[in-house]
């Protein structure tokens, strides 16, 4: 059989690893997705997406935009965690591929069946859990099994997602959409507490902190009760007050092991203390948690969206920033802009969360706000990082 030449763009640098398309076309994405989203909010754009605003808006967000970056990041973090080729070239395009036509579904076919949909959609988290799967295969690595075990979860919820739009159940979205945000909480605080330590330590010439194994092994395990309360809809049967308590002793953990990695000695570095910061917000989205189950004037909304905006929008950018960088052969020095972008992305979380919980009146423009500091924030991040992820290596090794 004669060999067959791929397509010449197949071997083009957007190709060659998973960060590159996942991060440029999930962050422009996001970007654009918020606009539309203020512009509905503003009453200046009238347009009916699937499911409607408001279920297009969260469904977007966080399986759409934040679906894209953890498949970039684990895609491209799995080929040093074991040393095999990761993602790349047709296969990677195909991926990308499906994610597109996911998005454009989503904004302007509602008339379509909602299962051809669902099933474009589900299909990019199967396809990159394969993809992750057959790396760790290869080399019969397990200590990282449990991400696919997570994206198929996440793609689980997708599918609950979609159905409860087609069955109107709006408990059933509401579920499927917390229990991804939970996911990705999970994802983003297992991460966090391998990387941010080291970070530090390396970022600003101090000892790494000694681990204490209890301290993370008993927050991260407190997370995962929560997440498969979570997912099996257990949390539902339980007494407010025992929420109270688990929340809140989630809370104390995560915080007690986030404050040991001293983000006081990062402000000089704005690729540290936006992790540091981004990491903070969760337990304090988990004190809001605890203090709506209490029965205190916090919604669940907003203990939501200090997990949203700002754990995971902070520290989805300031990875971006920083393994777009390190992934492209260039040191890790990002544009002096960034540090706006970041500080951006901080101030969206707090309008959206602090100040619509502390000045209730201002709700809408608290929303406002936080929309237009995430297109400030992450328009940056476009603009300054498209060109590193279009063009080849800086230090011409392949990736």
């Amino acid at each position: 059989m004669n060999n067959v030449t791929p397509p010449m763009w197949f071997s083009s640098p957007l190709w060659r690893q998973a960060f590159r398309p996942m991060f440029l076309f999930g962050a422009s994405f996001s970007v654009l997705a918020m606009a539309l989203w203020l512009s509905v909010l503003m009453g200046w754009f009238v347009w009916q997406p699937v499911g409607g605003p408001f279920f297009w808006h969260s469904h977007e967000m966080v399986f759409g935009f934040a679906g894209a970056i953890v498949v970039g990041f684990l895609l491209t973090a799995v080929q040093n965690w074991t040393g095999v080729r990761a993602t790349q070239g047709g296969a990677l395009v195909l991926l990308t591929a499906l994610w597109l036509v996911a998005r454009v579904l989503m904004m302007v076919a509602p008339a379509w069946p909602w299962w051809l949909i669902a099933a474009i959609d589900v299909a990019f988290f199967v396809l990159a859990a394969w993809f992750f799967a057959r790396i760790l295969w290869a080399v019969k690595q397990q200590r990282n099994a449990f991400f696919v075990l997570i994206l198929l979860l996440w793609a689980g919820m997708n599918v609950l997602h979609h159905f409860g739009l087609a069955r109107h159940n709006i408990a059933m979205q509401q579920w499927a959409l917390y229990s991804a945000v939970w996911l990705i909480t999970l994802v983003m605080a297992i991460v966090g507490g391998r990387i941010i330590p080291m970070f530090t330590a390396n970022g600003t010439l101090t000892p790494k902190v000694t681990a204490k194994l209890w301290l993370d092994r008993a927050s991260l395990a407190s997370l995962w009760l929560l997440a498969a309360l979570q997912l099996t809809a257990l949390n539902t049967h339980l007494p407010s007050m025992v929420l109270v308590l688990l929340h809140g002793v989630a809370a104390l953990l995560i915080g007690w092991r986030w404050v040991r990695w001293r983000i006081w000695i990062t402000w000089r570095t704005p690729l540290l203390w936006s992790l540091h910061c981004a990491y903070g917000f969760i337990p304090l989205a988990l004190l809001a948690f605890a203090a709506h189950y209490a029965g205190l004037a916090v919604s669940a909304s907003l203990a939501l969206h200090a997990l949203t905006v700002g754990a995971m929008g902070l520290l989805i950018l300031a990875m971006l920033a920083r393994i777009s960088l390190g992934h492209s052969g260039r040191p890790l020095i990002p544009h002096p802009i960034m540090a706006w972008a970041f500080a951006a992305l901080l101030l969206a979380a707090i309008s959206r969360t602090v100040m619509v919980g502390v000045f209730p009146q201002w709700t809408v423009f608290g929303w406002w706000v936080a929309a237009l500091l995430w297109c400030l924030g992450y328009g940056l991040y476009v603009g300054v990082y498209a060109r590193i992820l279009l063009t080849p290596r800086a230090d011409g090794r392949d990736g």
